[in-house]
């Protein structure tokens, strides 16, 4: 069910609520194939609102997010992520902030305007603010180096997601653009 939220979560308020989309296409390389891989997915992803959480005299709105994503025709999920999507209003930024049962964690971000139906975030290895982290395995076979996203909500009450992740991996020796796109549209509120 989506809550109603107010103009505090700025451009995170076209968000709340529960997803889904069964027009997921992953590109990521595939260990056992030896090369690049394509894969149709559905998803479901819910953002419950919370806030304000003040850290001193920052305020932030945010959505408690979940998301879980199936290959075509199977049962189990193939992919999970946990986390936060925050709006900082007073700097204009939106961070989504999530862990992968991988092993690895993950903090986006950019300057957004409150009322942006269109945005991008990015995380980079390395960096103290807006940031990536993994466990020692995949720093070493598959290192996350560069994230984006960017997110387009549409006036049809869909939002659509194009992301890619630059990964420098063991078996490859240039950088692997591992890339999702999928459509979700908000589930009707029970």
């Amino acid at each position: 069910m989506a809550e109603k939220v107010g103009p505090e979560f700025g451009p995170l308020a076209a968000l709340a609520g529960e997803w889904e989309g069964d027009q997921g296409v992953d590109v990521a390389f595939g260990n056992t194939e030896g090369s690049m891989i394509t894969t149709p997915f559905r998803e479901r992803v819910t953002f419950k609102p919370f806030g304000p959480v003040d850290n001193g005299t920052q305020h932030l709105y945010g959505l408690d997010y979940h998301m879980a994503a199936w290959r075509t025709g199977e049962e189990n999920p193939f992919h999970t992520e946990i986390g936060y999507w925050l709006w900082d209003a007073e700097l204009g930024h939106v961070m989504r902030c999530f862990m992968v049962p991988r092993g690895q964690v993950l903090i986006a971000g950019g300057t957004v305007a409150p009322d942006a139906t269109t945005y991008t975030l990015r995380a980079e290895v390395g960096s103290t603010v807006y940031g990536i982290l993994s466990n020692p395995y995949l720093a070493r076979a598959a290192n996350t180096t560069l994230y984006e996203v960017t997110i387009a909500v549409a006036p049809d009450g869909s939002f659509t997601y194009d992301s890619t992740t630059t990964i420098d991996h063991a078996r490859v020796s240039e950088p692997v653009a591992h890339t999702d796109h999928n459509v979700l549209r908000r589930l009707p509120e029970a």
